[in-house]
């Protein structure tokens, strides 16, 4: 944990670990971005190159990068941290009770931002690979793609922690050497700094008819800035913020000098697949050095996305957005984590994108229309975040409007793109949207039939039941899980499964509720002794980050209970006792299934249908509290949605 702070901490470590980490995805963008401007008619061939073009192409990279990265989300959006954590899900947890509405953008905003991670690992590794068909025409890029990213995914399991340390310094090349490139032409053209006058921009957009298209490709140039929200608790806001000054920095010099060598060209049409400006501007001696740090640089943007799906997964997991999966811990590195289900699904969509659409141009046009949709989302967050706290309305009202209307013309722009693949990365969105829609509404509606009662109606059977020989000893200790917020109430199948449906002694009776809270480090328990030394219930209220191994912090509650002389688990048999040996534990896991009824709306019973499906292929409730399966009993109990009172039956004899 210490190690963490001190990452957040402004540090020359931590900037490192920034460039790293952060900047993979919007680092990589110059590989592409003016390839797609020029390029705007989804052709490998351009449109000749004219002045209006390019300056207007390079004002509106600037300040495209000034308003949307560098204000909204630098200035503004890291402002939204959950003690140190960004992301969508944080930032939805810190205002969620705001509105109950809040979950459809952050469901939306989470499923675009995974539904990207499927399309920017092919898009900037097939980017940097292509360089190298000017040295060998003929070369199989579409291959060695697939090859890269199947070699990505599969280290995966082994965690990344080692090969992260070396993200750093390599970035920090890879910006540097993009600046010096930059710098190396805008020399031969100083005039090409008036280019970032805005005006450039609005006469490239009201004097070409292609202007929404253009915008779709410039676009493209702040796919990345989710990125830097999301990892916001890896580095720490400071560390962002003054390391985007110099990434920025070298972006617009790098964008600059592209501009040049296209100018230089003025008149011209370009055949793009064979002269990238990215690498048109390297020297000729440098260029295989080039496309060597060009393709690791995309390896490591990859990766940067890659884990932060594995972050949203295990997110919406534990807000109960999505199916349980197994989520392991390849080190003990703070955040690191793998999702075997989500990396093979996002290994198999990434090696799909690049089989369908072969070249990096071809996917430029797919690119981009996804991560709008979770930009949109992410301003209707920050904006009730605002209003929580407490910043004056006439500046919410001016940030929505501002963001509203840079990010929905960028999304009219990107519409054009899904007839050329966008279709794709929307398609997944959606099947992504009705996964978690379904997982959140049947919670719901599964809550809404189950039956809670008062406890203490029961005290006194449950301790005359525990002190009854007659009765055979079901377990030492006997643990339920319950979904009760209130200490005073528990579910009726819990007292039906300890009393009737097979009566089970014990000597001590646990209920553990788990509360999944808005801060999310938090790891605390409190204590209720319901029965004294025969009923306890235990409340962990653990963070939305935190993995909810029941088994092992039940363990540690029982130790400091047991230390401080709170509760006696010896066994009581006789034998074991006078040598002091400790009772067994049994956890009863109950299990509710909705028993069919005419009672569901055709919606619901949809959802429900969807739900039962999930259910088959998600994680038992018992693997996913991390229960030793030796210890678990799981009983099956219907959940009744017709009350036997409401059916019409008549005795005739």
């Amino acid at each position: 944990m210490s190690n963490h702070k001190d990452l957040q901490k402004l540090s020359a470590a931590g900037l490192l670990i920034s460039l790293g980490i952060i900047y993979g995805d919007i680092g990589t963008s110059p590989l592409y971005v003016f390839k797609a401007i020029i390029g705007s008619e989804h052709s490998s061939f351009s449109q000749p190159i004219s002045q209006v073009l390019v300056l207007g192409g390079v004002s509106l990279i600037f300040w495209t990068l000034t308003l949307q990265t560098t204000l909204k989300y630098v200035i503004i959006t890291l402002r939204a941290d959950n003690k140190g954590e960004g992301g969508i899900f944080s930032l939805f947890s810190l205002v969620r009770r705001k509105a109950k509405w809040l979950i459809i953008p952050a469901i939306v905003g989470g499923c675009a931002l995974l539904a990207d991670g499927i399309i920017t690992p092919p898009i900037t590794i097939s980017s940097a690979i292509e360089g190298l068909q000017a040295y060998y025409p003929q070369l199989p890029t579409v291959q060695i793609v697939i090859a890269i990213i199947a070699v990505l995914f599969i280290i995966q399991q082994f965690g990344t922690s080692l090969v992260g340390k070396a993200f750093g310094p390599i970035m920090f090349i890879w910006f540097t050497m993009m600046g010096v490139l930059g710098i190396s032409y805008i020399i031969q053209m100083p005039s090409i700094i008036k280019a970032l006058n805005p005006y450039y921009a609005y006469q490239l957009l009201t004097s070409d008819y292609n202007a929404f298209i253009i915008l779709g490709a410039v676009f493209l140039c702040t796919t990345g800035a989710e990125a830097l929200y999301s990892d916001l608790g890896h580095c720490g806001r400071d560390n962002i913020r003054i390391s985007w000054i110099y990434v920025k920095a070298c972006l617009v010099l790098n964008y600059l000098g592209q501009a040049v060598w296209l100018l230089q060209r003025e008149g011209q049409a370009i055949n793009l697949n064979l002269n990238n400006p990215f690498y048109k501007i390297m020297p000729d001696w440098f260029l295989i050095f080039g496309i060597g740090i060009a393709t690791i640089a995309a390896v490591i943007a990859s990766q940067a996305l890659i884990s932060g799906s594995f972050t949203l997964i295990a997110e919406a997991v534990r807000l109960n957005l999505w199916p349980k999966v197994r989520i392991n811990y390849p080190s003990e590195q703070k955040g690191q984590l793998y999702v075997p289900s989500v990396n093979w699904l996002l290994c198999a969509g990434c090696i799909g994108v690049v089989v369908l659409f072969k070249h990096s141009a071809k996917m430029e046009a797919a690119y981009g229309l996804s991560i709008t949709v979770a930009m949109l989302m992410t301003t209707i967050l920050v904006s009730k975040f605002l209003q929580r706290k407490k910043v004056p309305a006439y500046i919410i009202g001016s940030f929505l409007l501002v963001y509203l209307v840079i990010e929905g013309t960028f999304l009219l722009g990107n519409l054009v793109k899904f007839i050329h693949g966008g279709w794709f990365t929307l398609s997944i969105g959606l099947v992504l949207f009705i996964i978690m829609w379904t997982w959140h509404n049947a919670r719901k509606i599964k809550n809404r039939y189950v039956k809670f009662i008062e406890i203490d109606d029961y005290f006194s059977i449950i301790k005359e039941m525990s002190e009854d020989e007659g009765v055979p000893k079901y377990a030492s200790q006997l643990v339920y899980l319950t979904s009760a917020n209130f200490n005073s109430e528990v579910e009726s199948k819990i007292i039906y499964s300890i009393l009737q449906k097979q009566p089970k002694r014990a000597d001590v009776y646990w209920l553990v509720h788990v509360d999944v809270v808005d801060e999310p480090y938090k790891s605390e328990y409190e204590v209720d002794f319901l029965v004294p030394g025969k009923l306890i219930r235990v409340d962990f209220k653990l963070g939305f980050r935190v993995e909810q191994q029941i088994n092992l912090l039940f363990r540690k509650v029982v130790e400091d209970l047991v230390k401080n002389g709170e509760v006696d688990i010896t066994s009581t048999y006789k034998s074991l006792h006078k040598h002091k040996i400790v009772g067994d534990f049994r956890f009863v896991v109950i299990e509710k299934v909705l028993s069919r009824s005419h009672n569901l709306s055709f919606y619901e019973k949809v959802i429900m249908f969807i739900y039962t499906q999930l259910k088959k292929i998600s994680l038992s409730e018992e693997r996913n509290f991390g229960l030793d399966l030796s210890f678990v009993t799981v009983e099956k109990v219907p959940l009744m949605l017709t009350s036997p009172d409401s059916v019409k039956l008549e005795r005739i004899k």
